[in-house]
């Protein structure tokens, strides 16, 4: 895995880790959050994929900056690593739906400090940063949350967003197409994924509304690549008119 830069002002940074080598398991992205020598870092991946993650997070940070990791819901290929990353670093707060922690805390580490998050939301401080729990609830877990940077102008969504992408694909959608054949193309690999995974139009629908609310830069997805610039008005167009929980009519 590689990692990339996504937003740097100052002391403030944010990068993705991503396209893993391990080709058994679904490609997943890592993001990490800096600021003034303290970092977050958002869905940390799973227990097969932690020394690659772990070798690129060097590259660009000490591990021992690591203050908290934010876990979005309950799934192996996001929550696995937890063990791993708590033997490395037994200081790391982890923040995850409060939904979820009994369930999360099979995957070991049976003293980890675990932070509920409430079905409404919340804050978290890292670095003198605020950043926003969104509730993002049966998108696709029943208990879900995206993290939002207001001063970074970053939304981490999570698996909304997901693209299921070949090897070597770059870290975004082509951000210099202004004609949005970039962007459809890249859709392409993501309908089946959302129309699958995400099994509620009406969760769909408060989400939007939600999003719509925020300034975004950066939509920032578990798998694939990021959305930027005009990129983001075009997702949430797409998403918001696509009828998802397909698997229903099977």
């Amino acid at each position: 895995m590689k990692a990339a830069p996504i937003f740097e002002f100052h002391d403030h940074r944010w990068w993705i880790i991503y396209d893993q080598e391990e080709r058994r398991v679904i490609d997943s992205n890592v993001y990490v959050m800096e600021s003034k020598g303290q970092a977050l870092i958002l869905d940390p991946g799973g227990f097969e994929i932690f020394p690659q993650v772990f070798a690129a997070l060097m590259e660009i940070l000490p591990p021992s900056s690591l203050r908290a990791a934010f876990v979005s819901h309950q799934d192996p290929d996001i929550a696995s690593s937890l063990p791993l990353w708590n033997a490395c670093n037994a200081q790391i707060q982890w923040h995850m739906p409060r939904l979820w922690e009994g369930f999360i805390r099979h995957y070991g580490a049976l003293d980890a400090p675990l932070h509920g998050i409430p079905d409404e939301g919340g804050d978290l401080v890292i670095g003198g940063r605020r950043l926003e729990f969104i509730p993002a609830h049966y998108l696709h877990s029943s208990a879900n949350f995206h993290l939002y940077d207001p001063a970074a102008k970053v939304f981490f969504s999570g698996d909304v967003g997901a693209a299921l992408l070949g090897p070597g694909h770059g870290a975004y959608v082509d951000r210099r197409d202004p004609s949005g054949k970039a962007f459809a193309e890249h859709i392409a690999h993501a309908e089946y994924f959302h129309r699958r995974w995400m099994p509620s139009n009406a969760a769909k629908k408060d989400w939007i509304e939600r999003v719509r609310k925020l300034d975004i830069d950066y939509l920032c997805p578990q798998h694939g690549a990021i959305y930027s610039g005009a990129n983001v008005g075009r997702f949430l167009d797409w998403f918001e008119a696509l009828d998802v929980g397909s698997a229903l009519s099977i």
